[in-house]
């Protein structure tokens, strides 16, 4: 038996016991965790060191860095995330609905965990924590495979947590890491029947790896090329302050804006201002024929500038002659993220909510609302961008499943 074989069934065996857990029992191990990496924080930077060294030596960008390494501060805050999952409602057996049929059996639909959620994931050694938590809380086993880059960082975090969890009377193997080489992942990618489901965070990359080659059920997450729609009718100071929110407030991750558009009987005027703003906040802008000649330091764009998540100070821009060439621009390059637009016209409104098809269309505010906690949910797993299953921002009821129970009293059918 391999050992991603073995690792899966291991997990397999603690969901039964993780799901038959009390909220109580969860809770008490989310800040038991909690504490346990507030009390390992010198032995999980010790081994980030190393992850940092290494990334470093291989000339990894500064940036890049940056999400790598943790510190003090940030391992206290992997911990009051832990504490802030035990408060959420435990979605395990709500129930979605219910009633007493005409025959008399009383029928409802219950939450319950999806077993075993394999998470593929780059980077951020604090996506670790969360995702351990969020599994945990929402009933489910975890099989963690982050990067390579911070494999130090994670099997250190996946240690603490693990001995909290059992400390606290759960099985450890609710909670375990998996080998980051190609081979390893290949496998848990097809270990359908013992894996329920798979969830890649990160680039396009990864995802579209993951969903090309995975016979285990995956959820896509997170690429966002993000549009904000300047409508003919937008009150223009504050399409520009959302616009300027939406591209760098935190370029870097999926709700950020990569695409600008703007209604050609507004775009003068919105362009004169807005094109120096965005120059004054560093955002390289790559625009078409049209924005290149109202502004000197526009880039003419690509057709590929159109289709990027950038994740960095770069925008991509175009003049439209109508909300309804806004809105086919969407349909040809978005990736279904979050979509904005900025208008003083209920029927434009409603025209864009109703004809652009993403998991999130924003009306007169910023797309980097997208967001688990910021939507009032609390803890996410990331941002669904498929139809099936789960929309958008993904909370701890999106991490369930459901099952029918059916209750009679002898009847039977005719």
């Amino acid at each position: 038996m391999s050992e991603i074989i073995e690792l899966a069934r291991r997990a397999r065996e603690a969901s039964y016991a993780l799901a038959d857990a009390s909220r109580a029992t969860k809770d008490a191990a989310l800040h038991a965790m909690a504490a346990a990496l507030r009390e390992n924080t010198d032995a999980i930077a010790a081994a980030n060191a190393v992850d940092v060294a290494a990334a470093r030596e291989a000339g990894t960008p500064e940036s890049t860095v940056d999400r790598l390494a943790l510190n003090p501060a940030r391992v206290d805050g992997m911990a009051t995330g832990l504490e802030q999952l035990a408060g959420l409602t435990d979605p395990v057996g709500e129930v979605v609905r219910g009633y007493t049929l005409p025959n008399g059996l009383e029928l409802r639909q219950i939450r319950v965990p999806f077993g075993v959620v394999g998470i593929i994931y780059e980077a951020r050694p604090n996506v670790t924590a969360d995702a351990a938590g969020i599994c945990l809380k929402s009933g489910n086993a975890v099989l963690l495979r982050g990067s390579s880059s911070a494999a130090e960082s994670n099997a250190a975090i996946i240690a603490v947590l693990r001995g909290a969890a059992e400390a606290c009377g759960l099985p450890a193997d609710v909670i375990q890491g998996v080998a980051t080489d190609r081979a390893a992942v290949k496998e848990l990618m097809q270990a359908r029947g013992l894996v329920d489901v798979l969830i890649p965070r990160g680039g396009a990359g990864l995802i579209q790896t993951v969903v090309g080659e995975s016979s285990v059920p995956v959820i896509e997450t997170g690429v966002g090329n993000c549009h904000v729609y300047i409508d003919a009718d937008a009150d223009l100071d504050l399409g520009l302050e959302i616009l300027l929110n939406s591209k760098t407030q935190r370029p870097s991750v999926c709700n950020a804006a990569e695409s600008l558009l703007v209604h050609s009987a507004v775009a003068d005027e919105f362009l004169a201002r807005a094109l120096p703003a965005l120059a004054e906040a560093g955002v390289t802008v790559h625009g078409d024929p049209a924005v290149v000649a109202a502004g000197k330091d526009v880039v003419a764009a690509t057709e590929e500038d159109f289709g990027t998540e950038y994740n960095s100070l770069d925008l991509s821009a175009a003049v439209v002659d109508s909300l309804e060439d806004a809105v086919q621009h969407i349909r040809r390059y978005s990736s279904g993220h979050t979509e904005a637009i900025i208008t003083r016209s209920q029927s434009a409104a409603r025209r864009f909510t109703q004809a652009v098809d993403s998991a999130a269309v924003v009306v007169n505010a910023s797309t980097r609302f997208t967001d688990g906690g910021e939507f009032g949910f609390g803890a996410e797993i990331g941002i669904s961008t498929q139809k099936l299953h789960a929309r958008g921002p993904m909370g701890l009821p999106e991490m369930t499943s459901t099952k029918y129970i059916v209750i009679g009293d002898g009847q039977i059918r005719t």
